[in-house]
């Protein structure tokens, strides 16, 4: 059974707020820990506001490195980059900002393997995945289509993993690469934001539903011991 813990917030400001301070608090206790700290963030417009609050924390940023949990297979100038949105953030602040997809890939299954092999490379495991989730339930770049049970039943070992959503999001229809759900689930901590009361639906039928989920983050987030965090604001 998923253990997960609600945090309600009136708005996404309050939610900024708060979220930035616990993502400050882990990378504080990695960095306290082990001297050094990776986490992944997710893209898109919602979590610009806590990106913001997170840059103003007095945080050893050149220890810190930084991964997108899934990417578009764009260029890094492309407005639908993942990476260049982190980057634009936590560049200036010193952090490594690692990106996951590469141009040179030939489709997104090469993709997909030169991002395992990139990340294979760094000191693992994550100590905070921060997934959003989609109205229609995806999170990361877990989508409904052919390469769906590669990343959830995947090799553990495996990282990374090349998706082509089915059908394609009207929004961004390119193919993408995503941590897998092995990787997702061996973070240290799990954080997931969501807002509005759609989403929260959906999000808790996933939950209660699990492996048997008709949305990819209840089976994603299906059968893990890992406690969850989950912020959610009303706006």
């Amino acid at each position: 059974m998923i253990e997960a813990e609600w945090w309600e917030y009136d708005d996404a400001d309050e939610m900024a707020e708060a979220v930035a301070g616990d993502v400050g608090f882990i990378i504080e206790s990695a960095l306290d820990a082990r001297g050094q700290a990776l986490i992944a963030l997710p893209g898109g417009k919602s979590p610009a506001p806590i990106f913001a609050k997170l840059a103003a924390a007095k945080i050893k940023w050149k220890n810190v490195t930084i991964i997108p949990t899934d990417d578009r297979l764009v260029a890094v100038s492309d407005p639908l980059s993942n990476v260049a949105t982190i980057a634009k953030t936590f560049l200036p602040l010193g952090a490594r900002v690692l990106p996951i997809v590469s141009e040179a890939a030939a489709d997104h299954h090469a993709a997909g393997k030169a991002a395992d092999a990139r990340l294979q490379e760094l000191h693992w495991p994550p100590d905070l995945v921060w997934l959003g989730m989609g109205a229609d339930g995806h999170t990361a770049s877990i989508f409904p289509g052919p390469d769906l049970d590669e990343a959830l039943n995947g090799p553990n070992a495996r990282r990374a993993v090349g998706v082509m959503p089915d059908p394609l999001p009207k929004e961004a229809p390119v193919a993408r690469v995503s941590l897998t759900r092995a990787a997702i689930l061996s973070a240290r901590t799990l954080l997931i934001t969501v807002n509005g009361d759609a989403k929260r639906k959906v999000l808790e039928k996933a939950i209660e539903d699990g492996p048997l989920s008709s949305v990819p983050i209840g089976r994603v987030l299906a059968d893990t011991e890992l406690p969850i965090d989950i912020h959610w604001s009303a706006e």
